[in-house]
């Protein structure tokens, strides 16, 4: 594999993703006013797969190998990751909370009572925290950390400086995605 430098290396915002991004949202939209449980069912799912997928795959795999490995053949990764899922993963967690809030809509689960509505609100809270710590945090970080490891000389310990609390908020984020799925197969199997 080649060294990237600085003209070689790929744009980090990448319009035909923003394009896809949009495409999506747009098929959610359609979803939604569409009132057909099976499509709105179907697009909260797969981008909750999707999600919750790469999530886990990121934070329990790709990870702690970056953890371990040098600063060159992280920086590699990196500048190619980060391209990759800047608008993926929030436009997959913007999708899976806004069809689920509609969904759940549809199916009346804002009617039940206590204690059964307590999964309801466990899944909003989860999806809320989630959304809110992977768009406010992990993707910002992300960024920097990319657009740093650009530059020609990266300050390591900038990246150090960032990373400390990155691990623990991926490793959070795969908990409350685990968390989820365990919520889902409750209401699936019937609340």
């Amino acid at each position: 594999m080649a060294t990237l430098t600085l003209e070689s290396q790929p744009p980090v915002v990448r319009w035909p993703y923003v394009g896809l991004s949009l495409l999506a949202i747009g098929v959610m939209i359609a979803a939604i006013v569409s009132h057909d449980r099976w499509f709105l069912n179907f697009v909260h799912v797969i981008c909750g797969v999707m999600w919750t997928g790469i999530d886990l795959f990121m934070g329990f795999i790709v990870g702690p190998i970056l953890k371990r490995i040098d600063i060159t053949a992280r920086r590699e990764v990196i500048v190619r990751l980060v391209p990759k899922t800047l608008f993926l993963m929030p436009t997959l967690a913007i999708i899976t909370g806004t069809s689920g809030w509609y969904l759940a809509k549809q199916l009346g689960y804002f009617d039940l009572a206590w204690p059964d509505f307590g999964w309801v609100a466990a899944a909003l809270t989860l999806v809320t925290l989630m959304t809110i710590q992977g768009t406010g945090y992990l993707l910002p970080t992300n960024l920097l950390v990319c657009l740093e490891l650009r530059k020609p000389n990266p300050d390591t310990e900038k990246i150090s400086r960032m990373m400390r609390s990155f691990f623990f908020a991926v490793a959070c984020q795969g908990t409350m995605q685990v968390l989820t799925i365990v919520i889902m197969a409750k209401f699936v199997s019937g609340i």
